[in-house]
């Protein structure tokens, strides 16, 4: 899905990263530095229906400092809730695992083993209505729940979180999650005067997540006019955006006004501030 590539590249930035495992981790106090996470692709292989097949994290780091020597964190996005959630979690975290035990295989005496976090990060806008354990996920007996293991998903209900949590967020994760608990609560969206750093991935994530082509129009008309996107904020964005929408709401009542013969074709382009050629060309258009 496209939606999941623009996700992935977005939550890859290191500070986007590290900003919202502080906050689940840690209660938003920064622990997790930019400059100690490292890229990892997690790739793992598995048979299925007959055939080997391929599995891959959404996005995977490691990460490393004094208290903690190595430690795997996965992200997962999901824009709907899924039953057997707790079932691909295990997967991933084990394929991690495994791979720490296959380098003692490979006759080294010791080798480092480190701990696998994996957060789910949920964008919709209603709650989670399914597994969030394994328990919970497929049928286990009560005679035999001592024998099997649960194990417990970590999911971040982003529309769910608290207005004081969405500002313990530090990086363009925050103006995300503002979003979604915004238009969760309200249905509308009143932006903040904050900058936008990854613009370019911010406004596509923004754009397939919710739907709205408007986002990707705004970026594709910075990047032809070679715009400066540093230090622009949201507010801007949005702001941009209405008034085009008013301009192009203007200009689809001039174009109807006169397909049916109610003005000229001088007196419609005049009214929409350009000349006849131009307004000739929007004719041929859908606005």
């Amino acid at each position: 899905m496209k939606e999941d590539k623009t996700e992935k590249q977005l939550i890859n930035y290191n500070d986007v990263f590290a900003d919202v495992m502080n906050y689940y981790l840690y209660k938003g106090e920064r622990k997790i530095d930019d400059d100690s996470l490292t890229d990892v692709k997690d790739r793992s292989l598995y048979s299925g229906t007959g055939q080997i097949r391929e599995q891959e994290r959404d996005v995977s780091k490691i990460y490393k400092n004094k208290e903690m020597h190595i430690a795997f964190l996965g992200i997962e996005n999901q824009s709907k809730d899924e039953k057997y959630m707790p079932l691909r979690v295990i997967s991933y975290d084990g394929s991690v695992y495994r791979s720490q035990l296959i380098k003692s295989l490979e006759g080294k005496k010791e080798i480092d083993t480190y701990p696998v976090i994996t957060l789910v990060l949920y964008f919709g806008i209603k709650p989670w209505s399914e597994a969030k354990t394994l328990y919970e996920a497929i049928d286990v007996p009560d005679d035999l729940k001592e024998y099997v293991n649960d194990y417990r998903l970590n999911i971040l209900e982003v529309a769910f979180m608290d207005s004081e949590d969405v500002e313990k967020l530090t990086s363009d994760f925050r103006l995300i999650a503002d979003f979604f608990v915004q238009k969760r609560r309200k249905g509308k969206y009143i932006p903040p005067n904050i900058p936008i750093k990854h613009m370019d991935a911010f406004l596509k994530m923004l754009s397939d997540m919710v739907g709205d082509k408007r986002y990707r129009e705004i970026l594709d008309e910075m990047n032809a006019n070679s715009e400066n996107m540093e230090g622009r904020t949201m507010c801007e964005i949005y702001d941009q955006i209405q008034n085009e929408g008013i301009e192009k709401g203007k200009i689809e009542v001039l174009r109807g006004l006169f397909l049916d013969n109610i003005i000229t074709l001088s007196e419609a382009a005049k009214r929409a501030g350009m000349d006849e050629s131009e307004f000739e060309e929007l004719l041929k258009e859908k606005i």
